[in-house]
């Protein structure tokens, strides 16, 4: 049912331009076609005003103006996403915060960084290594504004050892959906303080309340890296053998899978080739910590347990360049993939690690029976696959029934395994549908309480995640 949202006119302009200036308040004909969709493009449409904001004050004076005018207001950092989080669905103000780029504080004896929602993730990286410390998060989007990365709750290859984005989020500046500004958590390490409401606002995307400024834990920098590249005759030796690592006393920071199409089309839109492509998949693991020996006896031991698994061989990328050269063509896994068709999405399931090969596997007959080009990669060490569908050269109404048809047996197949829709890119607008299937009617009521407390008016990024 559509919510009587005010029409937005000339006059809310101008008090819009009253709070950020003229020139950071554009008007719905001169915004770029970038603002209405994110990295995938599959979810379209245009908001009716795009406002650059540069404090948190502007946030909260845009939120009181939208919450008595009741008008919708969508955040946007960098636009990564996949699922349409950041698109002005129903059009209203889109808040742009990618400005909010500053580092406010890196505090050593806390061993936590503040800084604005807009800094991008490889920045958030560099400033801490350079420090002598480390963010572990590692999504592949390091082009990510970090806001997103909190709004999301992302994971990325680290996530095996390290965790998520919510396990290196110890405060959080958020502005409500009424304008009022609320700290959350802090610099404490441990809090049994009521409710976690820190934690509730990770990964809620951005319709409980907009990030203004966010206080990370960091950890030592671990001074040395080692990273294998596994060969094995097929994906099911490649993932039976993840188990029997991660079960072994060397926890690895990362375990990715890739298959020799992938890679190929990688090779291919990086122009240079990979260290190895004869092979139909591979693990790539990664090992780090804080001495030479203690890396050392980590690899040593893992790389004798894939050999027992089935592996073909095993390469050892011991220098900065050669981890950069796999990591780079891993890194571009997405934008080759992209790169290879006409159109294409994504789904982002999460999986028991033992039922990875399964699911990828039963991907792969999907691909046979509805005639599409299915591509599969992902971190095998916490079961989240990235599983996209290539449009290619099917049209319009085909695309989307297939797509549809496709969807519904995969994420049917991730419940019956015990899995979840999402692993760690959300569910936005694209994904929702999917989400309310397996939802019991008692989370749904849950969540849409948890909704109304925080955005009685639904202003705040409405249209997305849940049932509405």
């Amino acid at each position: 049912m559509p919510h009587p949202y005010k029409k937005f006119t000339p006059s809310d302009l101008e008090a819009l331009r009253s709070i950020c200036g003229r020139d950071r308040v554009i008007p719905k004909e001169s915004i770029g076609e970038d603002y209405c969709h994110d990295e995938l493009s599959g979810t379209r449409s245009c908001p009716d005003v795009l406002v650059k904001v540069r404090s948190a004050g502007e946030v909260s004076d845009i939120l009181k103006y939208a919450s008595a005018e009741n008008i919708p207001v969508t955040p946007r950092g960098q636009g990564t996403g996949l699922v349409g989080g950041s698109v002005a669905m129903l059009g209203g103000i889109l808040l742009d915060l990618s400005g909010m780029n500053h580092f406010i504080e890196l505090d050593e004896e806390n061993m936590t960084m503040t800084v604005e929602p807009g800094v991008l993730l490889m920045d958030v990286s560099k400033f801490a290594e350079e420090r002598g410390f480390f963010y572990p998060p590692d999504p592949g989007e390091k082009t990510a504004a970090i806001g997103g990365n909190i709004s999301t709750n992302a994971g990325g290859m680290r996530a095996v050892k390290y965790g998520v984005t919510r396990d290196y989020v110890r405060g959080l500046e958020v502005v409500l959906a009424n304008g009022e500004i609320v700290e959350l958590g802090g610099k404490i390490v441990k809090n049994s303080s009521g409710y976690s409401l820190k934690d509730l606002m990770v990964g809620s995307e951005g319709t409980l309340g907009v990030i203004t400024r966010a206080v990370l834990r960091l950890l030592p920098l671990p001074k040395h890296k080692i990273s294998l590249l596994v060969p094995f005759p097929d994906l099911s030796s490649a993932i039976r053998a993840v188990p029997a690592v991660i079960r072994s006393s060397v926890t690895p920071t990362a375990v990715e899978f890739m298959e020799r199409e992938v890679i190929l089309a990688a090779e291919e839109f990086l122009g240079r080739k990979f260290p190895d492509n004869s092979a139909d998949a591979y693990l790539l693991l990664t090992f780090d910590g804080a001495s030479r020996e203690e890396v050392d006896l980590a690899w040593d031991a893992a790389a004798k347990l894939c050999l027992q698994c089935g592996a073909l061989d095993v390469f050892i990328s011991d220098t900065p360049e050669r981890n950069e050269s796999i990591w780079a063509a891993r890194g571009a896994f997405l934008e080759a993939i992209k790169a290879s068709t006409t159109e294409m999405d994504e789904c982002d399931v999460v999986v028991p690690r033992r039922h990875v090969a399964e699911f990828v596997l039963f991907s792969r007959e999907l691909q046979e029976k509805y005639h599409v080009r299915i591509r599969s990669f992902g971190h095998a060490g916490d079961g989240n696959l990235h599983i996209y569908i290539l449009r290619d050269d099917l049209e319009d109404a085909l695309w989307k029934k297939t797509l549809g048809a496709v969807f519904g047996e995969l994420y049917a197949k991730a419940g019956s395994l015990g899995g979840k829709v999402s692993g760690e890119h959300g569910i936005g607008y694209a994904k929702k549908p999917y989400l309310a299937n397996v939802l019991s009617p008692e989370e749904k009521l849950l969540m849409k309480g948890i909704k109304n407390v925080f955005d009685p008016k639904n202003i705040l990024n409405p249209g997305k995640v849940i049932a509405e």
